[in-house]
């Protein structure tokens, strides 16, 4: 079986409020797939979902060829799933909490596995460590390591990294890749676009609909128009000055650099913008035509969502 997991107009309500709206998407077998969002845009309801944690209203759900919720046992056997909140055990150790999920699992010859994750996340030095007691990252990577204990087939993560300092965030993406070599499924939701980046295939949700869903690179590809990098001191306060201005579609505010689309791609449009940054502020701001990276992509999706309402 190539697919590991198969949505099909799936839709789920919370009372009247939709959460998940018609989405339909397949992550393929040994893949790393990221579902990319904001808050409130269904990432966590869709993953409860996918572990029959929640029942969909319609729609059809498959994840490794069983029903999550008619067959639950079956797909609690192959998957792992690291939830949102830290949720293991602030007074057992290190050992103690994998232990306790091995056995949770029906896993008795449970040590050596414990032994080599431990090893892995370079969590042997601090097992007789109470987990409260363990920092951010150390106690995601403990999750990790509980989440594995029992062998999955595929893990579905909920924002892994947020609240995790940069260090522990590379960390932490070294273990997925070395997991994903081993030919374990990773589907994981992050608020973060750069690591949307290193996913095979990502898909962008919206409040509960799918906006896109594809290989980076292609998403990038789709995005309308030319994107120029306009940087200058106080850049972000002249943006509403940028939009208005003949052939720019959007501008928008990246730090101290503004991002505008042009919906010309020709290099005349290019002059011609140039020429008119001259009666503004910006007369000396360096421009440069730039790759659009996906947070580009999904602002433009979001802004064209907008103008459908």
């Amino acid at each position: 079986m190539s697919v590991a997991i198969q949505l099909t107009k799936l839709v789920k309500r919370y009372g009247t409020t939709p959460a998940l709206t018609d989405l339909s998407l397949e992550v393929p077998r040994g893949d790393m797939f990221g579902l990319i969002g904001a808050d409130g845009a269904g990432k966590t309801t869709l993953i409860r979902v996918m572990c029959g944690l929640l029942h969909a209203d319609s729609g059809e759900v498959r994840v490794l060829g069983h029903d999550p919720v008619r067959e639950h046992r079956a797909v609690t056997r192959k998957i792992g799933y690291l939830s949102q909140r830290f949720s293991l055990y602030g007074d057992l150790t290190i050992d103690e909490n994998v232990a306790f999920f091995a056995e949770l699992h029906g896993v008795r010859d449970y040590r050596a596995r414990r032994d080599q994750l431990l090893a892995m996340t370079q969590l042997t030095p601090f097992r007789a460590r109470r987990a409260d007691q363990l920092s951010g990252g150390m106690k995601q990577k403990l999750a990790l390591a509980c989440t594995l204990v029992h062998e999955p087939e595929l893990i579905l993560l909920d924002e892994p990294t947020t609240g995790v300092d940069p260090v522990s965030r590379r960390e932490f993406w070294k273990l997925l890749s070395e997991f994903l070599s081993h030919g374990i499924t990773i589907l994981m939701s992050t608020p973060y676009l750069d690591e949307a980046e290193r996913c095979s295939r990502v898909a962008l949700l919206h409040e509960g609909r799918l906006l896109a869903c594809d290989e980076p690179a292609r998403i990038r590809a789709r995005m309308p128009g030319r994107l120029l990098e306009v940087m200058a001191p106080r850049a972000a306060a002249l943006v509403e000055t940028i939009r208005r201005m003949a052939g720019v579609d959007d501008a928008q505010v990246f730090g101290e650099r503004l991002h505008v689309t042009l919906g010309d791609t020709s290099d005349a449009a290019l002059a011609r913008f140039e020429q008119a940054l001259h009666g503004t502020p910006l007369q000396d701001a360096a421009v440069r035509s730039v790759a659009p990276s996906l947070e580009d992509v999904f602002i433009a999706q979001l802004a064209h969502e907008a103008t459908k309402s």
